[in-house]
């Protein structure tokens, strides 16, 4: 959907977000109506002047009106630096609560919207689109309105001195309208373009970035700089369209506001010159003045509405994801405190794609304490299982218990609270090692996190590193080596305490000097809990309780390292003898 430039349902939603500030929002207006009235004012008071007093030499009287006159200026410059400075601080509060709203929301969201969702053009969203919005309030509505009550105060002061030259005024102002109105359609398309290809070359850089390494390795340097090449010149063409509407427009607006002012001035200065008493000097004086106030503003209101436009832009793209319904389902009552760690998966099925299923229905129990194992081919459904567990994704059908009761019945914190799960990839803050391990959980303490460190033996692999716990690890870890970000990741779920634990593929990068710690981590964090471990290294795998192998969203065969390989011509005996002999 496009945004209009006056979509009173997208401005109604807007304008709720000035309820807190009830109060600045109407004393906007009313310094926007004092401008106008100041405006008028001072025109007025100067044509009085030269009548009064320039013209017949009057001294008596002058310094008064000049006095009368500075007062007004005074007044008129107070109205505007308060007019303008809330506006700005209105618009600015506006987008703080709205940015809250919008981070909030996505942090809600279920992991198949950011399966779906550029990263890049969600960063657009919550930073440049919303800062975009605030120009409603600071650049668009206020001033539009500011300049609308100016306009009328003109027109109304100017019939009242001469009709005559107000009709020639008032003439000329359809035409700038009509071609304002042209203008502001073409820009409105314009910044439609604009706001797309910002999103668009927001995501291609982010993504690069983060992908740096790929590029580098794989010599793809020429082709990413040639396609960034392509996107900023698209980026490029659509801003040169706002370059060339604003080009024409206001040279023409400006050659209209010169020729109405030619026009009074050779009517005036005739009534003038023949002697009539309908035109004074005074007014002819005002008369300039006036069509500055009049013809400015509407010249004005088009480059105004373009960033009333641009905001409307912005802020149907921002409401559209906060009108987007992809919150994970927290009905749940019941609070997890501990999990006994008993697990059913009963009938289970799942698709990412509706229409092609990745878990065809599951069945799997997991008994209280036990470490399973969970084997297969890649795209088996491994991950997939552990995803469902943590409620990432709803299930299609069946149902998943945990201590038999339906895991919808939890609270969502509250069940993630009692399930850790170590990565592959682990993902790693900008910040400490302190901090990346708790997270900022204010209900663990540096102690807690060194004793547990000490417990699982990676106490002085941390010591070992400047800084020891406060040191910084940059961007997602890249200070550390996979293993060491392992071995992190391994003390940040320990340091949990869940109740139940998942490796998913945790230890299947690692280098030789972390693999003794992680092994040592490993018999320590899954002691006397219930554990699930996806394509684990081969020692956890033969000590595990049970095998779960699958194959194709099915689980296939079950059973202890010995069972299964005594099946003969068994999937997991074959993938054991293919796979896993060469590290024993």
């Amino acid at each position: 959907m496009k945004a209009k430039a006056f979509d009173t349902k997208l401005f109604s939603k807007i304008l709720r977000y000035t309820k807190p500030y009830k109060k600045r929002f109407y004393g906007v207006i009313v310094f926007a109506v004092l401008l106008a009235i100041f405006a008028a004012v001072r025109p007025l008071l100067l044509a009085d002047v030269v009548d009064e007093y320039i013209k017949p030499k009057k001294h008596l009287g002058l310094v008064q009106y000049i006095v009368i006159m500075g007062l007004t200026l005074l007044f008129e410059v107070l109205s505007q630096f308060y007019f303008v400075y809330w506006a700005n601080w209105l618009g600015q509060d506006i987008i703080k609560d709205i940015r809250i709203k919008l981070f909030q929301h996505l942090l809600n969201f279920r992991m198949k919207y950011f399966d779906n969702a550029p990263v890049g053009q969600l960063v657009t969203r919550s930073v440049s689109d919303i800062e975009q919005i605030a120009k409603i309030f600071s650049q668009g509505l206020f001033m539009i309105i500011s300049d609308l009550m100016k306009m009328a105060a003109c027109l109304i002061i100017m019939f009242y001195m001469n009709w005559k030259l107000s009709l020639i005024v008032v003439a000329a102002m359809p035409i700038l309208i009509y071609i304002t109105r042209v203008f502001q359609k073409k820009m409105q398309v314009a910044f439609e373009e604009v706001r797309s290809q910002v999103a668009h070359l927001n995501t291609f850089v982010q993504e690069r970035l983060t992908g740096m390494k790929i590029v580098q390795l794989f010599n793809r340097e020429q082709i990413e700089h040639q396609k960034f090449i392509d996107i900023n010149q698209k980026h490029n063409k659509a801003w040169l369209k706002t370059i060339l509407y604003n080009s024409i427009f206001f040279p023409i607006a400006d050659i209209i506001s010169s020729i109405t002012l030619g026009l009074v001035i050779f009517n005036g200065g005739i009534q003038i010159i023949n002697g009539s008493d309908f035109t004074t000097q005074g007014q002819m004086t005002a008369y300039i003045m006036f069509i500055g106030f009049l013809f400015s503003p509407l010249r004005q209101i088009a480059d105004k509405f373009n960033e009333m436009q641009m905001g409307m832009i912005s802020a149907n793209r921002v409401f559209d994801i906060l009108e987007t319904q992809e919150e994970v389902q927290q009905n749940g009552s019941i609070t997890a405190h501990h999990f006994i760690g008993e697990i059913q998966f009963k009938d289970v099925r799942f698709s990412y794609i509706k229409g092609e299923e990745v878990l065809k229905g599951i069945n799997l129990d997991v008994k209280p304490g036990q470490t399973i194992a969970i084997v297969g081919s890649t795209g088996a459904g491994k991950s997939t299982i552990i995803n469902l567990l943590n409620r990432f994704y709803e299930i299609d059908s069946g149902e998943i218990y945990i201590d038999n009761q339906n895991i919808n019945a939890f609270e969502l914190q509250s069940l993630r609270q009692q399930i850790a799960v170590v990565l592959q990839d682990v993902f790693l803050f900008a910040d400490t090692i302190f901090h990346n391990i708790t997270l900022h959980n204010p209900s663990i303490s540096r102690e807690d996190v060194i004793t547990a460190a000490q417990r699982i033996g990676v106490h002085d692999f941390i010591m070992s590193l400047p800084d020891g716990y406060d040191y910084d690890v940059k961007e997602r870890g890249v200070m550390l080596s996979s293993g060491q970000r392992q071995l992190i990741a391994f003390l940040r779920a320990y340091v949990c305490n869940p109740s139940i634990l998942i490796l998913d593929e945790a230890t299947s990068s690692i280098d030789t000097y972390s693999e003794e710690l992680i092994q040592n981590a490993t018999e320590t964090i899954t002691k006397d809990r219930t554990s699930i471990v996806i394509a684990h290294r081969l020692a956890t795998i033969v000590n595990a309780d049970k095998i779960i192998v699958m194959d194709k969203g099915k689980i296939v065969e079950q059973g202890n390292h010995t069972e299964l390989l005594a099946k003969s011509e068994g999937y997991y005996k074959n993938l054991y003898e293919s796979q896993f002999s060469v590290e024993i």
